[in-house]
């Protein structure tokens, strides 16, 4: 009897698992999201989504498309893009929904909910200002020619399972190739599916589908794709990755020998004219960044790549490897923003830039022009006295307009950081240190409390390091900029006289209608620009026959124009509107002439530096090794 009672359990079970076994992947498939982006239909700009859903257990289901976005820091409301928006049962009957607001649809007997449908529009081409994005951040569908997949912009969430897995589906058009940091786990000519664990991973993986123009590196273990689309095909791939190659070996460098990922895609955008937000630049991700960037000559533009990508891919440290739990699960509809810009973008601009300087791709003067930059955009446009974790914390509402500055005050924060922990360790030990450091202390998958952070960097460090968040990360108290540089032996004046090639000494401006630089005000104009001839609202085209952009205007005004020599001939050419108020070319000429003017924070190495100073100057810029 007991025999057959071990039999029969034995079959019992042998047919359980015969079942589980069965079912195995249709419960698998039911507990993730299938998506489907249709880019070979584009219809009005706009494009399909469709959504095979989860199993939803509930009666009830709210679909999510985020309000904000990590690493924007704005509002940016994707679910104002979305339009027929339906929701089906298996049987094809269409479920009865509800618009909560803006970025939320309530799916009501979702029980049986089977699929879900939409079309998204492209927020490139938005005709409402109010919904204009910035561009890197944003979406394009430009049907045949290319496609930018932020893809929080077309791909959302139902509250409450966020952390479900992702099938992601592109059925792309013939000869299109996607540029991505995700490796695909199926491709065809016609179709490319993705796998991901979550939404925030999701949201962190854009695509951008074209005909391919691409470049790929191989820096030790990690692979990094650059990928241009340039409508005009003058600016292509190649020279940009051979360009960008430099800095990138530069940072593996600087970060130890070796890089924290396997993949890398540096997705780059080069429109004909500027967007409609106004802007260039990008947004980083923690395996790619995206850019949209003007075209300018070869040097320039590989010149622009380089600064602007070495921010971009710090950011594989910060927020990668070293985020709050704000980061770590953001919350896309109501986040609670984090108290450490000043280390997200503040340090990751500060090593871009020291990256250079400390690997010998700067020299020390144009390190410490880029320095100077940094104060005076702080000092002019922002409070300097408003406690930065403070700012931090409120950026999305009370201090939006303080934003700009966690790329300016909080870089000075990491140059006076790196500095003293320079200064405490006799050179041994940087800010770079601290940052490794905190990668192995958290990592990716280990959010650090915000509260906490400043307490762990004194433990890990000195003591007075925490004193020194105290008074002016957390305080008021401004930067401590004259004594940092006095320490390294560079010295620092606030207000200084020098003479400089004048330009002419009009206040400029900006043009929007044209993207140009104009002349705004003449009212304080001197003698060289009263007798060239500037008048207000010239628009400057051309210095010694090298265009003049928004881009290269202060390179121009602050390098080209002080190389001259007195009375060496100088041209200008401008745009001025005749009676008629068309806008004509007019060439004005003149001689490089001398003036004296007040400079403000004017940075110098002090040739009578002490060898402490010296000493802690170079173990501060690499020129000895800790």
């Amino acid at each position: 009897m007991l025999k057959k009672t071990i039999t029969a359990l034995t079959f019992c079970l042998s047919l359980s698992m015969a079942s589980m076994a069965g079912n195995e992947p249709q419960t698998r498939a039911a507990l993730k999201y299938n998506f489907t982006i249709d880019l070979t239909n584009v219809q009005n700009d706009r494009v399909q989504v469709t959504l095979k859903a989860p199993l939803i257990d509930k009666s009830e289901v709210v679909y999510i498309m985020p309000k904000i976005v990590p690493g924007t820091y704005s509002v940016s409301d994707f679910g104002k893009f979305i339009s027929a928006f339906k929701g089906y049962a298996k049987n094809g009957d269409t479920l009865t929904v509800e618009k909560m607001d803006v970025n939320r649809w309530k799916i009501l007997d979702a029980t049986r909910l089977d699929k879900i449908t939409y079309w998204v529009d492209d927020s490139f081409d938005t005709p409402k200002r109010e919904d204009v994005l910035f561009e890197p951040g944003g979406t394009n569908i430009e049907e045949g020619e290319n496609f930018l997949l932020n893809t929080f912009g077309f791909v959302g969430y139902f509250g409450g399972m966020k952390q479900l897995p992702y099938q992601l589906n592109i059925t792309k058009p013939k000869g299109f190739y996607g540029s991505t940091p995700l490796k695909a786990t199926a491709t065809t000519d016609s179709l490319d599916t993705y796998e991901l664990p979550n939404y925030v991973d999701l949201a962190d993986s854009p695509l951008m589908y074209n005909r391919p123009d691409t470049t790929v590196l191989n820096l030790g273990e990690t692979e990094v794709l650059v990928s241009v689309y340039s409508p005009s095909g003058r600016v292509t791939s190649q020279p940009i990755a051979a360009n960008v190659k430099s800095i990138l070996e530069a940072q593996r460098s600087y970060l130890g020998g070796t890089l924290p990922v396997d993949k890398y895609a540096f997705l780059i955008y080069v429109p004909e004219r500027v967007g409609k937000s106004g802007s260039f630049g990008a947004l980083e991700h923690s395996y790619s960044s995206v850019y949209f960037l003007p075209e300018m000559p070869e040097a320039q533009f590989s010149s622009t790549v380089r600064d602007v990508a070495a921010h971009e891919f710090f950011h594989i440290v910060t927020p990668l490897n070293i985020h709050s739990e704000e980061i770590g699960n953001f919350d896309f509809i109501n986040p609670k923003m984090s108290k450490h810009l000043w280390l997200y973008e503040g340090v990751t601009e500060y090593f871009a830039s020291h990256v250079q300087a400390y690997e010998s791709l700067y020299d020390t003067d144009t390190f410490l022009e880029k320095l100077r930059e940094y104060i005076l955009t702080s000092k002019a446009y922002y409070n300097d006295t408003l406690p930065f974790t403070q700012m931090s914390a409120g950026v999305l509402d009370k201090y939006e307009k303080e934003y700009g500055n966690v790329y300016q005050k909080g870089a000075l924060i990491g140059l006076v950081l790196d500095v003293k922990l320079r200064e405490l360790s006799q050179g041994k030990y940087g800010l770079r240190n601290l940052m490794l450091d905190l990668s192995k202390t958290y990592g990716k998958q280990n959010a650090f409390k915000d509260e906490e952070l400043f307490d762990k960097i004194a433990e890990l460090t000195y003591p007075e390091i925490r004193e020194f968040f105290t008074k002016y990360v957390e305080g008021s108290e401004p930067l401590p900029l004259e004594e940092t540089f006095r320490k390294v032996g560079v010295l620092y004046e606030p207000v200084a006289t020098r003479e400089v090639v004048s330009y002419g000494g009009f206040a400029p401006g900006f043009d929007e209608d044209t993207g140009k630089i104009k002349v705004a005000d003449t009212s304080d104009m001197d003698s060289f620009g009263r007798k060239v001839g500037f008048q207000t609202g010239d628009l400057l085209l051309q210095l010694n026959g090298i265009e003049i952009t928004p881009q290269n205007i202060r390179e121009l005004l602050s390098d080209t124009l002080q190389s001259m020599k007195p009375g060496q001939k100088i041209s200008f050419v401008v745009g001025r509107k005749n009676d008629d108020g068309e806008i004509k070319e007019k060439k004005l000429k003149g001689k490089a002439t001398v003036t004296r003017r007040q400079q403000q924070h004017v940075l110098k190495v002090n040739p009578a530096a002490t060898q402490e100073q010296l000493q802690l100057r170079d173990a501060w810029l690499g020129k000895t090794r800790s």
